[in-house]
C-alpha cells in the first residue's frame, strides 16, 4: 500500500505519520501466534471433548477484531484517545463490577458471558487506566490548581480493590507497577517513591498470607515438591526437547499432555517444535516494539503523551515477561496471556486497544505537539 505524500486523504496522513516497523512487528507476532494456536490448541481441545479446531476457530474469530482495533485506534488524535479512554476505562469499570455476581470459575470471578461470548473486562481496564492516569498526572503539572494526582491515587484504589476481590493479584500488580512508573515520570518526590516501593513490598508480603493460591504458587516455585509442579516440569523438559531448532512443525509432545498448553504455556510449544532460534525471535520482536516505542515517544514534547506511551509499553513488555518467566520458572506461575500470541479473546483485543493507542499517540505530528 502507498499513498503520494500530497494526498490529503486520512489514510494517506495515516500512512506518512504512523509507525510502519512497529506495525510490521506486531503483525509478526499475530502470524507467529497463529501458527502456534494451530499447533498447540487442538489438543487440547480434544482431551476437553470438543472438536479438533474449537480453540482455532475462537482465535480465528477474535484475530481479524483485534487488527480492526489497531488499526481504528491508530487513526485517532490525541484528543481522540483520551476520550476514547475515558469511555473505555469507565465501562470496563461497570462491567468488572457486574463480574463480582457472576458465577465464580475456578475460584475467580473474572469473566461475564453477553452473547455467547465469555469476556474478561478486567483486560480492558489495563490500558484505559494506563491512558486516563497520564492525563491526570499530566494534567496536575500543567495546572497546579488541578487534583490529578489525587484523583489518580482514587482511581488506582477503586481499580485495585476490584481487581482484588475478583481475585486477580497478578494482574493487580501490573496494574500498580504500571501507575507507579507514570507516577514516577511525572515527578513523583523521593520521598513517595520510597514509600510507595515500601507499601508495594508490603502488599507482596501480605498477598501471600492473604490469598491461599498466591502461597500456593510462591510454595511450588521456591520448593517444587510441595505441590502441583506438573505443568512448569513439563514446560521445561519441551525446551529442552526441542533444542536449538525444534523438532520440526506438529512433531511436539507436549502439546498433547500440556493442559495450558494454548495459553499459559505456549512458549513451550514453540521451543519444543520450533527451538531456540523461534523463541528468541519471539522475544526479539516484543523487545523491539517496546524499545521502538519508547524511541518515537521520546521525540514527544506532550507529557501526556510520554506518561501515556510509558504506561501501555511497559504494561504490554511486562506482561510479556511474566509470561515468558513463569514458563521457564523464573518466577512463580501467572495465568497471563503472551501478548498476541497466547489463545484468548478478551486478551487479543485489550491488547489491541493498547498497541492502537500507542500507534496513534507516536504519529509524527507538526511541532511534535498535541493534536
Amino acid at each position: 500500500m502507498t499513498f503520494a505524500r500530497t494526498d490529503t486523504s486520512t489514510l494517506s496522513r495515516w500512512w506518512w505519520t504512523i509507525d510502519r516497523w512497529t506495525i510490521a512487528a506486531i503483525f509478526a507476532l499475530i502470524a507467529i501466534g497463529a501458527m502456534l494456536t494451530l499447533a498447540a490448541s487442538p489438543g487440547v481441545a480434544e482431551r476437553i471433548g470438543a472438536d479438533s479446531f474449537h480453540f482455532v476457530r475462537r482465535q480465528f474469530f477474535f484475530l481479524p477484531l483485534a487488527i480492526a482495533v489497531i488499526f481504528a485506534v491508530s487513526l485517532l488524535d490525541v484528543r481522540g484517545v483520551r476520550r476514547l479512554a475515558v469511555i473505555g476505562f469507565a465501562t470496563a469499570l461497570v462491567l468488572v463490577v457486574l463480574t463480582l455476581f457472576a458465577t465464580p470459575i475456578n475460584g475467580a470471578t473474572r469473566w461475564l458471558n453477553l452473547g455467547g461470548l465469555s469476556i474478561q473486562p478486567s483486560e480492558f481496564l489495563k490500558p484505559t487506566f494506563a491512558v486516563v492516569a497520564a492525563w491526570m498526572f499530566s494534567a496536575q503539572r500543567m495546572d497546579e490548581g488541578f487534583p490529578g494526582n489525587v484523583i489518580a491515587m482514587v482511581l488506582f484504589a477503586l481499580v485495585v480493590g476490584l481487581l482484588l476481590l475478583q481475585p486477580d493479584v497478578g494482574m493487580t500488580l501490573v496494574v500498580g507497577a504500571v501507575w507507579f512508573v507514570q507516577f514516577f515520570l511525572a515527578g513523583l518526590p523521593l520521598f513517595w517513591v520510597a514509600l510507595f516501593m515500601a507499601i508495594g513490598f508490603a502488599s507482596l508480603v501480605g498477598a501471600y498470607f492473604v490469598f491461599p493460591h498466591v502461597a500456593s504458587r510462591v510454595d511450588r516455585f521456591l520448593d517444587p515438591s510441595t505441590g502441583d509442579s506438573y505443568q512448569v516440569t513439563t514446560a521445561l523438559h519441551a525446551f529442552g526437547n526441542g533444542g536449538l531448532f525444534g523438532r520440526g512443525p506438529g512433531e511436539g509432545r507436549v502439546k498433547a499432555v500440556l493442559p495450558d498448553a494454548h495459553t499459559d504455556f505456549i512458549m513451550a510449544v514453540a521451543g519444543e517444535e520450533f527451538g531456540l532460534v523461534l523463541c528468541l525471535i519471539i522475544v526479539a520482536l516484543f523487545a523491539f516494539v517496546v524499545l521502538r516505542g519508547f524511541s518515537r515517544m521520546l521525540q514527544e514534547d506532550s507529557l501526556f503523551i510520554l506518561l501515556a506511551v510509558s504506561g501501555l509499553l511497559v504494561q504490554f513488555g511486562l506482561q510479556a515477561i511474566i509470561n515468558m518467566a513463569s514458563t521457564l520458572h523464573l518466577m512463580p506461575t501467572k495465568g497471563m496471556t503472551l501478548p498476541f500470541i497466547s489463545y484468548g479473546g478478551s486478551s487479543m483485543l485489550a491488547l489491541g486497544l493498547g498497541i492502537g493507542m500507542v500507534l496513534a499517540l507516536t504519529r509524527r505530528r507538526v511541532a511534535g505537539g498535541a493534536e
